[in-house]
């Protein structure tokens, strides 16, 4: 028997608003967090943030990928 997985798309993504802006615990979360990181890594999470992204997900690939 093989079964196909069907994504399910509503769950996968985060709760965000239909015009991609970050909402005011989001906002209030990166303030804070810009202290301990560069402008470009602050750009990069924003931006994954705005695509739908969750701040610890947007946090771990931008450290992979462009580092603190």
């Amino acid at each position: 028997m093989a079964y196909q997985l069907e994504k399910n798309t509503k769950t996968e993504k985060t709760l965000r608003s239909e015009n991609n802006t970050l909402s005011p615990k989001q906002k209030e979360k990166l303030k804070a967090h810009k202290m301990n990181h560069t402008p470009k890594h602050m750009t990069m999470m924003r931006k994954l943030m705005k695509e739908g992204m969750s701040f610890t997900k947007a946090h771990n690939k931008t450290l992979k990928e462009i580092g603190q």
